[in-house]
């Protein structure tokens, strides 16, 4: 299929405004994280140990599973290599 210079120059500029963007978007997102590393460090941990807990609170609510420390240890091995598996295939 054949473009319009016309056409080819909005995609330029659309191109062109996307990579602006992105750049001073990237340099605000670094320059935030070194101005304060300790606040992110502290708010990402606060986010994976949330997310962690709230995992643990959903199964011990599945009687299932936390009556079965060895299915639920299973069930995540499992859930691991499927993952693990799917990434390989996807890359």
């Amino acid at each position: 299929m054949h473009q319009s210079p016309h056409i080819k120059k909005i995609e330029e500029e659309v191109t062109k405004v996307g990579t602006n963007v992105t750049r001073s978007a990237k340099g605000f997102r670094d320059s935030t994280f070194t101005r304060f590393p300790i606040i992110f460090s502290l708010l990402t941990t606060f986010g994976l140990v949330a997310t962690l807990y709230g995992f643990e609170k959903v199964i011990d609510k599945i009687g299932f599973l936390s009556d079965r420390p060895e299915i639920l240890l299973i069930v995540g091995l499992l859930t691991l290599a499927g993952t693990g598996s799917l990434y390989k295939k996807l890359s």
